[in-house]
């Protein structure tokens, strides 16, 4: 039976946090992050509108950041105390995937991190209610988190584009570096980036608004599916090797979803099958029990064979694993949420915030009333 779509997709794009006020940030400077992401918006939502998934339509708008010197993250992301690029990445869904998310860290050389983390989550395999994964992940087998030049060669062997570590340098990040580190003399590094031009990314006066923290986006799709996908430079001047929110789960960022007994103000609906009472009760045997059943009784394996997507033009990057159209059947409401954050990533880290904030949503309700994200953020 094939999933009916019911669900308004729905997205929320961030460029990232940082004290803004009208003096750091005039109306001249405004412009063009207020036209970023406003352009940004505009097409990640016609995406979603055509029938895109969340994970297609997030990792599009965190990519777009990621080329954009603008932002904290890939061409814009800012330097380590040696002067160096480490950047890091997490994606993660509601349903659909055995990985559900994935993450990346102390990268130096992946044009578009966001990218390979979605590659490491299609790879992972569909979820198919079995707990099995398909394969051995395209060679990350059931890691859900890689760092440094594991991450490097796999993007390579993978088709994703790699770039050099000038190719991140902005004369404003460098600035910024130099400042923070109370140094003012030309370097080895703006001799190698000498003759580039930079004619675009003016110097920094030190005072001019510049952004920090992680960029994000969550898309709700119209299959019903949360993606959450985060990117980020980390903090300017961190200690090289330092790993930081982005990249840890429950930290800065989560997804999930649950049944629910009561409406919600999203609901998610989806057909009715006998299939998913199956699956509820072989999940309550123990794994070796659960194996022994499915072989007697097919009908107990699980969530059935997920979908692939339609081809969709609008993609830069040949998945070879192919994406699947998320979503699993049952007649029950469905409650979702999804966090990306961007702000003290030392902060989050300690408070596990992102599943903090999903806990409270998903367990401090009531019968009579459900809890809102925001009041779950004001809360922590």
């Amino acid at each position: 039976m094939s999933n009916s779509i019911t669900t308004a997709p729905r997205l929320v794009i961030h460029g990232g946090a940082g004290n803004i006020t009208r003096s750091n940030l005039p109306p001249s400077s405004y412009a063009p992050y207020a036209r970023t992401l406003f352009e940004l918006t505009s097409s990640t939502s016609k995406l979603l509108a055509q029938g895109a998934t969340a994970l297609s339509a997030a990792t599009h708008a965190v990519a777009a950041m990621e080329d954009c010197p603008l932002f904290n993250c890939g061409k814009g992301a800012v330097f380590t105390r040696d002067g160096t690029i480490e950047l890091e990445a997490s994606v993660m869904v509601s349903n659909g995937y055995h990985k559900r998310g994935c993450g990346i860290e102390l990268v130096k050389k992946v044009k578009n991190p966001i990218y390979f983390a979605r590659e490491m989550l299609i790879r992972g395999g569909a979820d198919d209610g079995t707990g099995d994964t398909n394969g051995d992940g395209g060679g990350a087998q059931g890691h859900c988190c890689l760092a440094g030049e594991t991450v490097e060669k796999l993007a390579e062997k993978w088709g994703c584009e790699l770039a050099p570590q000038e190719y991140f340098w902005t004369r404003k990040r460098w600035e910024q570096h130099k400042r923070g580190l109370g140094e003012g003399n030309r370097t080895e590094w703006e001799e190698k980036v000498a003759g580039k031009d930079f004619a675009n990314d003016g110097g920094w006066d030190g005072h001019e608004y510049l952004p920090q923290g992680t960029v994000g986006c969550v898309a709700l799709d119209q299959y019903g599916t949360l993606c959450v996908a985060t990117s980020t430079g980390g903090l300017t001047n961190k200690l090289p090797g330092r790993i930081g929110d982005t990249p840890t789960f429950g930290a800065g960022f989560w997804a999930e979803e649950w049944e629910a007994a009561r409406r919600s103000s999203v609901q998610i609906s989806r057909p009715q099958s006998q299939q998913h009472r199956y699956w509820f009760v072989a999940n309550i045997f123990p794994q070796g029990l659960r194996k022994a059943l499915r072989s007697c009784f097919p009908a107990l394996g699980g969530y059935s064979t997920l979908k692939h997507q339609p081809d969709l033009e609008h993609y830069p990057v040949d998945y070879s694993a192919g994406e699947k159209i998320p979503g699993r059947i049952t007649s029950t409401p469905v409650q979702a949420v999804a966090v990306s954050g961007t702000g003290n990533g030392d902060f989050f880290l300690r408070l596990a915030a992102a599943r903090t904030v999903a806990a409270i949503v998903r367990f401090s309700a009531t019968n009579d009333r459900w809890r809102s994200l925001a009041s779950a953020v004001t809360q922590m």
